[in-house]
């Protein structure tokens, strides 16, 4: 994978009272599919209406990011391994502390994946907490993060084929 580069696009336009700190955080994310996502700061960081709710913010997308390349990871490590997925669902969740004074960060992401599989029966407990293991191991955005991601599955359901 060297070599290999991604770009995105950030567009804001100043909104409001910029010497006041009363502007809007509202801006555009731009990817090279030319998919524009409305993104923001969080409102748990700047106040409404300066921050957009409906919006992305830069902590949920890091939390996204995480989450969707584990899945990626292991939905390609079940494929290797024979197991067909029939769906998958992570209710991810990142939490932001104080690192140092006047620093905060995303400490820790917890990931909830809920797996369903075709198959007869419900696989081996351990079989799905070493697939998961290495889809942690191999996951592009895990290895380029410093915070704690904390892999908690739920059981894995069977489904008849």
């Amino acid at each position: 994978m060297a070599g290999h580069y991604y770009t995105a696009v950030v567009e804001w336009a100043c909104d409001g009272d910029y010497a006041a700190n009363k502007y809007s955080r509202g801006h555009i994310w731009q990817f090279d599919g030319g998919l524009k996502i409305p993104a923001s700061s969080s409102p748990t960081v700047v106040p409404q209406p300066y921050s957009i709710e409906a919006a992305v913010d830069p902590e949920e997308a890091l939390v996204a990011a995480i989450s969707s390349c584990h899945m990626m990871s292991f939905l390609d490590l079940a494929r290797r391994a024979g197991y067909v997925v029939a769906s998958y669902r992570d209710s991810a969740k990142g939490e932001m502390s104080r690192i140092a004074r006047g620093k905060m960060a995303i400490t820790k992401v917890v990931l909830k994946p809920e797996i369903v599989l075709v198959a007869d029966s419900d696989p081996d407990p351990s079989w799905i907490t070493d697939l998961h293991e290495k889809a942690h191991d191999v996951c592009f955005i895990a290895n380029s993060v410093k915070c704690e991601i904390v892999v908690d599955p739920e059981p894995v359901r069977a489904v008849a084929p």
